[in-house]
């Protein structure tokens, strides 16, 4: 992706903005294509190991304005996949898009990672690719944001925290 660019998570020269979650437009993070190919390649993995679902963590609540976190993208590329893979042509094998946090604010996400005792500790948000999260990419704001809602400590280290400011 580096090659092609257009966005600020594959290209150096553009900047992650910072600040304003609450923007309309799709923002400079938005890296072209990206869960369409995640899921193509899913899709052709899935037909050769005879998998029934792909697992996609797509968020449309508090997403940042991907097109591609969308319900209605989801809904096309099921209806691809039906259409797209001998499994569902000829053998009538339906491969699956799950997408469980599809509908779930950052604050269900958070609880519901919390609940399944997921390692919280080694997830990151963060759209600048450090060791540390920076705590101001739209990421990092939405992230904390969660966390605080849900009552539930961030043990994740960060740079600067936008909730503690």
């Amino acid at each position: 992706m580096d090659a092609i660019g257009g966005s600020a998570l594959t290209d150096s020269n553009i900047s992650v903005p910072t600040g304003d979650v609450t923007r309309q437009e799709v923002p400079a993070t938005y890296v072209p294509a990206r869960n369409l190919i995640f899921l193509s390649y899913a899709l052709g993995y899935a037909e050769v190991v005879g998998a029934d679902k792909i697992y996609i963590g797509v968020n449309a609540l508090d997403y940042s304005g991907y097109p591609d976190c969308r319900p209605e993208f989801i809904q096309k590329f099921q209806d691809l996949a039906n259409y797209s893979t001998t499994a569902s042509v000829q053998n009538d094998r339906k491969i699956v898009i799950e997408t469980p946090l599809l509908n779930l604010s950052k604050k269900d996400i958070v609880l519901l990672g919390s609940q399944l005792n997921a390692p919280l500790h080694l997830t990151t948000s963060c759209y600048n690719g450090q060791d540390a999260a920076c705590g101001e990419c739209d990421s990092c704001v939405l992230r904390l944001k969660g966390f605080s809602e849900a009552g539930i400590p961030d043990p994740i280290l960060y740079k600067t925290r936008s909730d503690q400011r």
